[in-house]
């Protein structure tokens, strides 16, 4: 008999993320001068403070370079970011390696078939509302937001609540803002 849901969330200690259509809406924006453009959602980038106040780690596997994901990595202090590998199964190894985890304390999100691979070994697949069909047939847990609209927000608030954490990071991040305002 497989481990429930709830278990399987209680074991995660380190969240892996895609970014294009995960943390943006996958729409890429290129100037007349060859500029490229994405779209961060900033409770995106709020759910990641709140996930490092209990200390979850997170990282991004990135199919596509894009200067703009290692800036936006920079700005949200996310030291391990694979940007423009196509092989996520090496990135997500050597992260594996890294932090000396095992499959079953690693969620990650993702969004298209190039997500699949690693999906298919971590202990907690996660899908946004508008990845493709084989993506959330295998996810444990589909958000209610698209990518780009908060869906990693919600994977993080979905997997702190079900840790029975949430309150916990809440009040963390509450202490660290508002140190100065007591």
């Amino acid at each position: 008999m497989g481990k429930s849901i709830k278990e399987k969330v209680s074991r995660i200690k380190f969240i892996i993320s895609d970014v294009d259509g995960v943390l943006t809406d996958g729409a890429i924006y290129k100037s007349d001068s060859g500029d490229e453009y994405k779209k961060f959602n900033v409770t995106d980038g709020s759910g990641m403070a709140v996930a490092r106040a209990v200390n979850l780690k997170i990282a991004l596997i990135s199919g596509r370079y894009s200067k703009a994901t290692e800036i936006r990595a920079k700005e949200l202090h996310i030291e391990d970011v694979f940007n423009g590998t196509l092989d996520k199964i090496e990135s997500y190894t050597k992260l594996k390696q890294k932090y000396n985890l095992s499959d079953d304390e690693i969620a990650y999100i993702g969004d298209d078939i190039i997500d699949l691979p690693v999906m298919h070994q971590v202990g907690v697949p996660i899908a946004v509302n508008n990845a493709v069909d084989l993506v959330k047939n295998i996810a444990l847990y589909v958000t209610n937001k698209d990518g780009g609209n908060g869906a990693f927000r919600e994977a993080i608030d979905w997997i702190l609540t079900t840790q029975g954490r949430y309150e916990e990071a809440l009040q963390v991040v509450k202490d660290k803002i508002f140190v100065n305002y007591k």
